[in-house]
């Protein structure tokens, strides 16, 4: 097993390794089944798939003795969120109300890309249930522990969410990436806490089709890597796109930091990490102008309601509650039935508040390659208090969420890359820019994963 650290093989270097010879696709599969059956991997799969992972690696193996080019993903190891459709397995949102759902009949687009692009799909990973919580408890499967903080204190933190088991799997060598989605910071929030990177993709550029949904207007398919490399490569495979990361120098770079909102409450270790990394990147060149950005302020008001989340949960939720709510986690349910007293008319009031709103974000962040943040503004917190009382749940789950939720109201894109020192609690840093900025976000995150990886040396 290995814990994710800075430096630690990635998905390039695993392919290498096939590539060359060094190892096979066959014995790197075992060294993933290895890891998630350890310790540190309890509780972060629903369900394993390893017939179909051996044969898919046992594929690969047979290209490589008989000469043929290998597929990007090469046999490794990739999971998936149990909210993606897998063939012949059934799709439960880690949720007992979905116990008895029925086996997919083919995979959905984001697994079938992953599948034809060579992966070992290893297994439906744990998450929040019905993906609604940003710190990944999860009161059916049991809550995964977060295994990096774990080998730097004794206190069990929550391993974040709602891609909870994805980023452990990541984490603990169990996988070599993690599909998943970011509705709120699903993907960001279980990366910070990790030390991994997640990478949100513009939401319409990978799609969602059979995918349980939390909210059709933020929800966005994407993945938990080691490296920005590896999210590159697979938000490509994904997305079915060349992606092109703009090849600019770190002195080349000019980064917006808004200071409304997003830099409020910041923890200790979160405050110290980020204004070190601030300092790094202007050392190396970057020009970092602080803009106000108020409309950040407006978000809370917005979304006094419930927002897109609550209102489009209950469409989607309210037979199943109706028939079914005692399955359910009471802190999911609660956060769903918000939306069943939100009108048509203010649904919509919403909509249009969205549209004006991202016009005028959009406009103040022109010129500017990324927006910087920390992409959670505290570390991991405890498991133990925040599974026994309710009021310190929702008020931690509301701060974690808080930033990342910025860039799915959006419609933007966004990269958390670890921004700690060694030796220290994880901290994100977070990249955030308008819709279809991507290739943008993605080239600016590869310098500066670069500059804080030399200040290491």
């Amino acid at each position: 097993m290995s814990l994710a650290r800075r430096g630690a093989p990635d998905l390039g270097d695993a392919r290498n390794r096939i590539v060359s010879g060094a190892s096979s696709a066959a014995s790197m599969l075992e060294e993933s089944f290895a890891a998630a059956g350890s310790e540190a991997c309890r509780g972060a799969f629903v369900r394993r798939f390893d017939a179909t992972a051996r044969a898919a690696a046992a594929a690969v193996d047979l290209q490589r003795a008989g000469g043929a080019p290998l597929p990007p993903l090469a046999g490794l190891a990739v999971s998936v969120k149990d909210l993606f459709e897998v063939a012949g397995q059934p799709t439960t949102a880690a949720s007992a109300a979905l116990t008895d759902a029925e086996p997919a009949t083919a995979d959905c687009p984001a697994v079938a890309r992953l599948r034809a692009a060579g992966a070992a799909l290893v297994g439906h990973t744990n998450l929040s249930e019905f993906a609604f919580s940003g710190l990944g408890l999860n009161p059916h499967h049991g809550t995964p522990a977060n295994p990096v903080t774990a080998a730097l204190d004794s206190t069990p933190r929550v391993p974040g969410g709602s891609t909870s088991g994805g980023a452990v799997s990541v984490a603990t060598g169990a996988a070599w990436a993690a599909l998943g989605s970011d509705t709120g910071g699903s993907i960001r929030i279980p990366a910070a806490f990790q030390g991994l990177v997640g990478f949100k993709s513009t939401q319409a550029l990978v799609p969602l089709d059979g995918c349980i949904p939390l909210s059709p207007t933020l929800d966005t398919a994407c993945a938990i890597t080691r490296s920005v490399a590896d999210a590159v490569l697979v938000h490509g495979i994904l997305a079915a796109r060349e992606v092109r990361p703009a090849p600019r120098p770190l002195a080349g770079l000019r980064l917006a930091l808004p200071r409304t909102l997003m830099l409020d409450s910041l923890d200790d270790t979160v405050a110290r990490a980020f204004e070190t990394a601030l300092a790094t990147l202007a050392a190396g060149g970057a020009r970092i102008v602080e803009i106000a950005l108020p409309e950040l302020a407006e978000l809370a008001v917005l979304n006094a309601a419930g927002g897109f989340p609550a209102a489009e949960s209950w469409a989607w939720h309210r037979r199943l509650l109706a028939d079914r709510g005692k399955r359910y986690d009471p802190r999911v349910a609660a956060r769903i039935r918000r939306g069943e007293t939100m009108a048509a008319a203010d649904y919509l009031d919403l909509q249009r508040a969205r549209r004006d709103w991202i016009a005028r974000v959009t406009a103040a962040l022109a010129g500017f390659d990324a927006a910087l943040s920390p992409t959670v503004p505290i570390v991991a917190p405890p498991l133990a208090p925040l599974v026994a009382d309710d009021t310190q749940f929702f008020a931690t789950n509301g701060l974690v969420l808080r930033n990342p939720a910025v860039v799915n109201f959006l419609d933007g894109c966004a990269l958390s890359l670890p921004c700690q020192r060694e030796g220290t609690l994880p901290v994100g840093l977070m990249l955030w820019a308008p819709a279809l900025a991507d290739d943008s976000v993605l080239g600016a995150a590869l310098e500066i994963e670069r500059a804080l990886a030399a200040r290491e040396v």
